[in-house]
């Protein structure tokens, strides 16, 4: 049985990150933070060799990828819908406040994605992914709250924030499962999983 490594990173900053919006799956792009982010992102990756990295299709995170990808001398295989970050649906554009816990409900908020719906999303298209790419190193740049909610549900254990292009190395095992090496840049003192 092979093992297949993830760098799972989170977009650069954007606008809305600054600003501590929800975004979901409002498409807002990078910004010049967010820009350096990813440029930045290259050093902690640049010590491994990719086979594929794939993005989800909203343009931080595929901006991201690009970057990325130049920087490492890469080119993106292709953007996953699967990938796009959870929906919030009314309250992505809200700071916190009065007006978004008005609409928060168990699990999320109401008129949007689940926690639970997210988690499921998210793992399936990397489990995809671990088959299709089985035995080989796989970058995926993708969104906070995905990475966050997958890797939780395939971990079994709640997990913290996901840092803007931070690295965050996981690996799968078609029998063991999932075990997280890295998180947000920090590697951890016994693998979970």
């Amino acid at each position: 049985m092979t093992l297949t490594t993830f760098a799972l990173v989170r977009h650069g900053q954007t606008d809305w990150n600054a600003q501590r919006r929800l975004q979901g799956s409002t498409d807002i792009p990078l910004n010049d933070v967010g820009r350096g982010q990813a440029r930045d992102a290259v050093a902690a990756l640049f010590e491994y060799e990719w086979d594929a990295l794939v993005s989800s299709p909203l343009s931080r995170a595929a901006e991201t990828a690009d970057l990325i990808a130049a920087g490492l001398g890469l080119s993106v295989a292709r953007r996953v819908p699967e990938l796009t970050e959870r929906s919030f649906g009314p309250a992505e554009g809200m700071q916190a406040g009065p007006e978004l816990e008005a609409l928060r409900i168990p699990g999320g908020f109401r008129g949007a994605e689940s926690d639970d719906e997210a988690a499921h999303r998210g793992l399936a298209a990397l489990d995809a992914l671990a088959e299709e790419f089985s035995g080989r190193r796989v970058l995926v740049v993708a969104h906070g709250t995905l990475i966050r909610l997958a890797l939780g549900r395939a971990l079994g254990q709640a997990l913290p924030s996901i840092d803007n292009a931070a690295l965050n190395l996981a690996h799968h095992h078609p029998v063991d499962g999932w075990q997280l090496e890295y998180l947000n840049g920090e590697r951890l003192t016994a693998v979970v999983g």
